[in-house]
């Protein structure tokens, strides 16, 4: 099982950090390790006094495929659900302005929430699905998969030309606006739709 995440697939979160727009996705990768127990807190890194909320849309992988036809990608999973993508911001920073790779920002243990699962066949149209995150009771993050520079079976066919896609990976697909940092005793809680898909207290 891996975790495959797609960077910058918003264009307003790609104008609030100020990155360039690009021409193709952003493609990072998570070990399995980075997943969050469930129903464990989320502890603050040590290295991190910049630690930052993404909450994104999450399709999980139900058969084996490689170079994938955009056409086709639909019958590759049948689930969708959410969770957050945590970033070290400053350390993600700090490795950027070297021009060193920034997975130690983003693939740390317990970096990733994977929180419930819907079936695809309660979605009228994937294309688009209402999701967003409260901190502390109040919305700090609300996205739709209609604003997705690239849409879910467009990200499909696109990774699965680098990497052979298995049962059992998740795609992040990306963060919208408002993306913040995280304090000792924040309460994150997610939805898509009015339905909670997870609860993380931070520690």
């Amino acid at each position: 099982m891996k975790i495959i995440c797609i960077g910058r697939n918003y264009a307003e979160h790609i104008a609030e950090l100020q990155h360039e727009r690009p021409t193709d996705p952003v493609i990072f990768m998570k070990p399995d390790s980075a997943i969050l127990p469930a129903h464990n807190p989320f502890y603050i890194p040590d290295f991190s006094n910049d630690l930052h909320y993404e909450v994104e849309l999450v399709v999980k992988i139900n058969r084996l495929g490689k170079h994938i036809a955009p056409r086709f990608a639909h019958k590759y999973y049948d689930e969708i659900g959410l969770g957050i993508d945590f970033t070290a911001r400053d350390l993600q920073n700090q490795l950027k302005d070297k021009g060193l790779p920034w997975e130690k920002a983003k693939a740390f243990d317990g970096s990733a929430v994977i929180g419930d699962f819907l079936p695809k066949t309660d979605f009228p149209d994937i294309n688009a699905i209402e999701f967003g995150l409260k901190k502390n009771q109040e919305w700090v993050q609300k996205g739709n998969s209609e604003m997705m520079l690239w849409k879910i079976d467009e990200l499909i066919a696109y990774v699965s030309q680098f990497f052979t896609l298995k049962i059992g990976d998740f795609i992040f697909t990306g963060t919208p606006a408002g993306v913040g940092k995280v304090s000792p005793e924040d309460e994150l809680v997610g939805f898509i739709g009015e339905k909670k898909m997870f609860e993380v207290k931070v520690k």
